[in-house]
């Protein structure tokens, strides 16, 4: 009895490990694209090694909780894009809180050059 109930948990628990490995790559994909995304703003508007710091965090954060949503609402298309609203609003205030005066005036000149995908444009 104790081995058909370990076979029936191994084969229950098979799905959830091999979803966690096919998300695997999912980390490195996201902390590369934060990474960018974070040089790429860093370099418009000067951020100094800690506010550089914090907003590859806050970079990170945002990617992450993007890819969920597309995961979780990707049959519910108006919630998803109310959720995504709701991220990228978030996101600015916590961008915008961080910078100082001078840092938002440059931030407010490029604004206009940055994409909802994260990147910006040359």
């Amino acid at each position: 009895m104790k081995k058909v109930a370990l076979f029936v948990c191994l084969l229950i628990a098979a799905p959830g490990v091999i979803y966690a490995a096919s998300r695997a790559d999912n980390p490195t994909s996201i902390t590369a694209r934060a990474t960018a995304l974070t040089r790429s703003i860093a370099d418009r508007i000067r951020l100094d090694e800690g506010q550089y710091l914090r907003l590859k965090q806050l970079n990170i954060r945002m990617l992450s909780e993007q890819e969920d949503l597309k995961s979780r609402f990707a049959a519910e298309q108006p919630i998803l894009d109310q959720r995504l609203a709701d991220a990228q609003l978030y996101y600015e205030m916590a961008l915008l809180d961080m910078l100082r005066p001078a840092q938002r005036s440059l931030f407010d000149q490029h604004r206009a050059s940055m994409t909802a995908l994260g990147t910006l444009s040359k």
